[in-house]
């Protein structure tokens, strides 16, 4: 029953923060009088730790039993309310804007707690010189540490060797940007392979560059972010992922394949129009988890990076929302366990900082993408309007026609494409959590002589029935309906005469019987009186003799609806409602099926909003969802 809970609150897809999706809570450790900064996470020898910067140091947490966190010990540093950790080895590496250099812990010791630390301000050519800094990231791959925002050389970013010997740093050189102004100031960034991807906060831009000959690194290329306030960056394979650091910002993707062609490729909010600010990103798995601030975190589906679909998420600062810098500072994602640690700066209303410990739910969204063309040219239209009625998603197509869009919730949806100068068109997407639907539709300009707003085909038992409507009639001598099995030899299935007028609309159906099992496809050839005509887009519908099939419809019910149902043999059929939030709706059927069966659905019985028809039979279950208005 958990499992079937989760899919049904996932129909929720407006991410309202008072609804948690996908993770559930863990425990939460307070730090009294204490604010809390960025976190990070290690473990070793079957326990989990969790890294917290606090005002008054590094706080070291055993979360191996996620539900009792327990302090080991908390390193003292100067007092300050940043401070960021990084891990190489069994090191971990701590910076603060209050000073005290760069911090070096040995987490041998644990789960002990005598630790040994010390502080180092720089050797060679800054010996001494390093006071304070304000980021820090690990190239793992090559052993070196990168800080940022340093009381050095304007913030730019240094570099340290660790190969030789961890605990002891050893300063090798640091990028000698000349971008002007406090451009060159580094906020934090992200190093692989000697390869950096630095955060430029006041230029608004990220920049690749070599790092291969440290002394003397070499300027790849820059890239503006959408909130022109680039503050941290992350990379997965060919993409970079940016947040800006302001007020209704954005987590970004950009393909940087081609370095001197960076593309941006999609941005997503958290929380649309609630002004939040997002903060750090981190990626694994393909899922970016990102603290915002306000908003708590979020989980989103990368797996598409052109498409991002948020799919979880969970606010630690739940008496709060919008614009401002109080919540979550940041989150860890990469423990063993799989579960995140995140860390709030203050509950709301006092000065204790909060550790939360959540296990998250990885699930991946459902993906809509097409091209939308104009019916007489077969050119892209651009602006397009694509929703998804049941949840409001929208999306507009590009210059090139073309659309992505997804969204938490699977199931079959009513689709309604709409640009000014062209007939509404209405149809339908059936969405499953980590599918690609590919809807493409061609939209018929305003006064074609026949103006077709939907065309449909669905499966009943063998048959398959196809429905279409017309806005408008003129000179249409009829419909000839087209049938192919995928082999790409179109056969004249039969011919339904017009019936609509020039302001008359029309509805028509038509039965294909019998049909063999397997994918069957059907299209329409309008045909006018002189014998020219235009042809419809293609639907496919799959034939499953011997299987059980299930439908509701219409997928939008204002007075009332019917579930079909489908069995060549015989077997017992269970149906419940559910509401969106997993509770039962108050209708349920019972009953013996061989052949057809039609259940009606009384709308009168059911609020508006999102419903969830759970058909179980002796051979397993499907889920299907409907909408009250």
């Amino acid at each position: 029953m958990r499992h079937l809970v989760l899919f049904l609150l996932s129909a929720l897809t407006t991410p309202l923060f008072a609804q948690n999706l996908n993770v559930d809570f863990s425990a939460k450790l307070t730090y009294t009088g204490q604010h809390l900064s960025n976190i990070w996470g290690y473990a070793a020898g079957g326990n989990e730790y969790a890294l917290v910067g606090a005002a008054n140091g590094l706080s070291i947490v055993d979360v191996t039993n996620p539900s009792s966190p327990t302090e080991i010990v908390q390193i003292p540093g100067p007092t300050s309310d940043w401070r960021e950790i990084k891990t190489y080895s069994h090191y971990a590496y701590v910076v603060s804007e209050g000073g005290g250099g760069l911090q070096v812990v040995d987490l041998n010791g644990l789960p002990g707690n005598n630790l040994t630390f010390h502080a180092y301000f720089g050797n060679g050519a800054i010996n001494g010189q390093l006071i304070r800094a304000h980021a820090l990231h690990v190239d793992v791959t090559k052993g070196y540490l990168y800080l940022y925002g340093t009381n050095l050389f304007s913030g730019r970013a240094l570099v340290f060797n660790l190969n030789a010997d961890p605990y002891n740093p050893s300063y090798v050189g640091y990028f000698n940007s000349n971008f002007g102004s406090n451009h060159n100031y580094v906020h934090d960034g992200f190093v692989d392979n000697d390869i950096m991807y630095s955060g430029h906060i006041y230029g608004g831009f990220f920049s690749i560059v070599n790092m291969t000959n440290k002394s003397n690194p070499v300027l790849v290329t820059t890239q503006q972010t959408p909130g022109l306030f680039t503050h941290n960056t992350w990379r997965s394979g060919n993409t970079l992922f940016t947040t800006d650091e302001v007020s209704n910002s954005f987590l970004a993707s950009y393909d940087i394949s081609n370095p001197n062609n960076i593309t941006l490729l999609d941005k997503i909010q958290s929380n649309p129009g609630s002004n939040s600010i997002v903060h750090n990103t981190f990626i694994i798995n393909d899922y970016a988890v990102t603290s915002w601030y306000r908003d708590g975190f979020t989980i989103v589906d990368v797996s598409r990076p052109a498409n991002m679909v948020q799919t979880g998420n969970y606010d630690t600062y739940p008496n709060g929302a919008g614009s401002g810098f109080q919540g979550c500072w940041g989150v860890y994602p990469y423990l063993p366990s799989g579960n995140i640690v995140a860390s709030v700066i203050s509950a709301q209303g006092t000065n204790n900082g909060e550790l939360w410990v959540l296990a998250p739910n990885y699930v991946r969204g459902c993906y809509l993408e097409g091209q939308i063309t104009d019916i007489s040219t077969g050119f892209p239209i651009n602006g397009a309007q694509v929703k998804i009625l049941a949840t409001n998603l929208t999306e507009l197509s590009n210059a090139s026609g073309l659309y992505k869009m997804g969204q938490l919730a699977a199931g079959t949806f009513n689709v309604q494409i709409t640009k000014a100068g062209y007939v509404t068109h209405n149809t339908m997407a059936t969405l499953n959590h980590g599918v690609l639907t590919a809807l493409n539709v061609a939209l018929a300009p305003v006064g074609l002589p026949v103006e077709l707003t939907r065309f449909e085909v669905r499966a009943e038992g063998s048959d398959a029935v196809l429905q279409w409507e017309t806005a408008s009639e003129i000179d249409n001598a009829g419909f000839d309906v087209q049938h192919d099995t995928g082999r790409n030899t179109w056969q004249s299935d039969g011919f339904v005469p017009g019936k609509g007028g020039p302001d008359q609309p029309a509805r028509y159906e038509y039965r294909v019987p019998g049909l063999p099992a397997g994918t069957h496809y059907f299209r329409l050839r309008q045909t006018d009186f002189d014998g020219t005509g235009t042809y419809s887009d293609t639907k496919a519908v799959k034939i499953g003799m011997g299987n059980f099939y299930a439908a509701f419809r219409p997928n939008v019910i204002r007075e009332e609806g019917e579930l079909y149902l489908f069995s060549e043999k015989a077997t017992s059929v269970q149906v419940t409602v559910f509401n969106a939030a997993g509770t039962p709706a108050g209708l349920f059927w019972s009953l013996e099926l061989e052949g057809e069966a039609l259940l009606p659905v009384q709308s009168d019985a059911l609020p508006g909003g999102i419903y969830f028809a759970v058909v179980r039979t002796e051979a397993g279950q499907s889920v299907l969802s409907f909408v009250k208005e």
